[in-house]
């Protein structure tokens, strides 16, 4: 299983990270679940956003997790979900990979950092993957933060099978082949704008399709 640590500010990870993200786990058959972290931080602003980008994910079969590694706030939950797994635990430098390890492993102490002032970016403080073994049974794997996400290895024609909102609606499209892009009776593009399918993860589609902009 793959979890993606999620943080809405300091440092931001954006819809399309979280895509590429997804997309590289479904090329390779990995279940990914994704979490949000820093709970405790959100104002009401913050929280309505976060429901808004659960919702995106939880709606095409993602589950999602909001917690707070520095508080203990749902790590009950994320132990359990862990158990007799080997989870690998990414995201970008920041966002607390350490910090949930630790709550997870007390006995560990992993070293944390601090959020630099000048851009927002975590530095980063894992340098290399680590295996570590769960008392529950399992393993996690603690990766070094990511500062950017290529999308490689996959065919533009297999693209759209790793977006699974897109794969679905698909089957409804006039012709087999489609691109999905501007061709006549796309079913995606009609899913689009209807709001079936979500804005932002069809623009994550044709950014990576068309190799513009896919690393952030």
């Amino acid at each position: 299983m793959a979890i993606l640590v999620v943080t809405l500010a300091s440092p931001r990870t954006s819809l399309g990270f979280i895509d590429r993200f997804l997309v590289t786990a479904e090329a390779y058959d990995v279940p990914a679940v994704l979490v949000f972290n820093k709970l405790d931080l959100f104002s009401k602003e913050g929280l309505e956003i976060l429901q808004d980008f659960k919702d995106i994910y939880e709606n095409i079969g993602y589950a999602t997790y909001e917690v707070s590694a520095l508080k203990g706030i749902n790590i009950p939950v994320i132990q359990e979900l862990i158990t007799d797994k080997i989870t690998l635990i990414s995201g970008h430098s920041g966002v607390g990979k350490s910090s949930l390890i630790n709550a997870l492993l007390p006995d560990r102490d992993l070293r944390t950092g601090e959020v630099s002032d000048w851009s927002d970016k975590g530095q980063h403080t894992t340098t290399f993957a680590e295996m570590f073994e769960l008392p529950q049974g399992g393993f996690i794997v603690d990766s070094p933060g990511i500062r950017e996400l290529g999308v490689i290895d996959i065919e533009k024609e297999e693209l759209g099978h790793f977006f699974r909102e897109i794969f679905k609606t698909s089957h409804d499209c006039r012709f087999n082949n489609c691109r999905h892009i501007n061709e006549p009776g796309c079913a995606v593009i009609e899913a689009v704008n209807e709001g079936n399918i979500a804005v932002s993860r069809y623009e994550s589609y044709l950014s990576i399709y068309h190799n513009n902009d896919t690393r952030h």
